[in-house]
């Protein structure tokens, strides 16, 4: 799946008279990264060369991880995010005898961007995991209950894991994207639970496909200086930001939720219903 924008390619910074502009343009960018932006955008322009409401392409690949249930590889612009399903038997809950789990998991490794520290998962890929798993509930992607294999002995449990490759900006679009269309290629082994033994086996030829109820996916805009609405921003804007806001969408095109980060829109109150309504012709682009 893909979709067609313009070619997205760093550009010279816009002339100006100040003697900043004397600077080469990545040591001005690095040093006066807000100015660096603002001269840009003077210009009705964004320093990969976009537009403020053009998103940037996207690129799908499903089933890349042939050791899991499920996989798919996402490229969204230069954020590369790829996500498999690995599935496992355990005993269910005994308060939820009838349901299986759902374990969402984001990584976003040091090798993948210089501001992330290698070691166990940092407070931003622990918020991204918790945001999709919400989603997940909210929308009931896949029923609990369609991953129960006999009630209070057995149930499959779904990890997702999700790692990122390449980090440019607006890891949470493409990380729910990965997530819903590896779900979407996941096929189990068919089990068989066995009274006597109380013994599961999966057939080796055998497979059937998730339950999927619902194909959330999500828009991210970012709000610049209380005037400038940026479509997915990237990882040089996103530090810029006044506010980020995220609106999911499912396959009707409807608004399943939306949320706010950061002081919010200031000056102007049609920010979120402009944002809606580039979420849902998002959505028909994705699709």
């Amino acid at each position: 799946m893909s979709t067609e924008a313009p070619t997205s390619s760093p550009i010279a910074v816009p002339p100006s008279n100040s003697s900043s502009s004397k600077l080469d343009a990545k040591t001005f960018q690095r040093l006066h990264p807000r100015a660096y932006l603002e001269r840009f955008l003077s210009e009705g322009i964004r320093p990969d060369g976009r537009e403020c409401n053009t998103w940037r392409d996207v690129n799908l690949n499903a089933g890349s991880i042939s050791t899991a249930e499920g996989s798919a590889l996402v490229r969204l612009g230069n954020t590369t995010i790829v996500c498999g399903v690995k599935a496992e038997i355990a005993e269910p809950d005994l308060d939820r005898p009838e349901h299986g789990f759902i374990v969402p998991n984001v990584d976003l490794p040091a090798i993948c961007s210089p501001k992330f520290r290698p070691g166990p998962p940092g407070e931003e890929a622990q918020v991204l995991s918790e945001r999709i798993n919400n989603i997940f509930l909210q929308a009931n992607v896949i029923p609990t209950a369609s991953l129960c294999i006999q009630p209070s002995k057995a149930c499959w449990v779904l990890y997702i894991d999700i790692t990122c490759i390449n980090y440019d900006g607006n890891a949470f679009d493409a990380c729910l994207l990965s997530a819903i269309a590896a779900l979407r290629a996941t096929r189990l082994p068919k089990p068989t639970f066995d009274e006597e033994t109380e013994r599961v086996t999966c057939s080796r030829t055998e497979t059937v496909p998730l339950q999927v109820n619902s194909l959330p996916l999500s828009a991210t805009f970012g709000v610049f200086d209380s005037k400038h609405l940026l479509y997915d921003p990237t990882a040089f804007e996103e530090p810029l930001l006044e506010t980020t806001i995220t609106i999911i969408t499912n396959e009707k095109q409807e608004i399943l939720s939306s949320s706010q980060l950061g002081l919010g829109p200031r000056g102007d109150p049609t920010v979120l219903e402009r944002c809606m309504r580039a979420a849902k012709e998002r959505r028909v682009a994705l699709d």
